[in-house]
């Protein structure tokens, strides 16, 4: 990866204790997304449908679904449709989200990149919020709790 990319680009990998149709599901059901995920969403989980998150009050995330591989692939473009935060101005359809789910044993590595972030700011306060997230999205797949999000009630700025 060249040093451009890296400098614009969220990268993960988070082990999962659930198969990739498990993670899958959280993925693409708004019902389940909302556990791990904003208070609010809207999927229609096609090539070219609309998905939209409630992060936070005051934070839309939304996009479009690009590509659907289930259980295996996601790719969604992302960005604010509105934001309280300067770190977070990303314009709408202007970065890539790619998932890939890759069974491992009885569980899933989860391998996550946003690409085209506007600037290192914006990576920083994305790389902050993907951590958070990706976490919480590891505890509800294998059936935990992760409790009401804090950041609900005021992200860290």
């Amino acid at each position: 990866m060249d040093a451009t990319t890296e400098a614009t680009s969220v990268v993960r990998e988070v082990e999962i204790d659930a198969s990739p149709e498990t993670v899958w599901e959280f993925l693409v059901d708004p019902d389940k997304a909302v556990r791990w995920m904003g208070e609010r969403a809207a999927f229609d989980p096609r090539p070219g449908g609309a998905w939209e998150i409630d992060v936070v009050p005051g934070n839309r995330a939304a996009g479009e679904f690009v590509e659907l591989d289930p259980p295996h692939r996601l790719v969604y473009t992302f960005g604010w449709a509105s934001t309280r935060s300067e770190e977070n101005v990303v314009p709408l359809g202007s970065s890539t989200v790619e998932i890939d789910l890759i069974p491992d044993g009885s569980g899933t590595t989860l391998r996550f990149t946003h690409r085209d972030l506007p600037s290192a700011k914006s990576v920083e306060s994305h790389t902050q919020g993907w951590e958070h997230y990706l976490g919480r999205l590891a505890i509800v797949a294998t059936g935990g709790d992760p409790g009401r999000d804090p950041w609900l009630d005021g992200p860290p700025m």
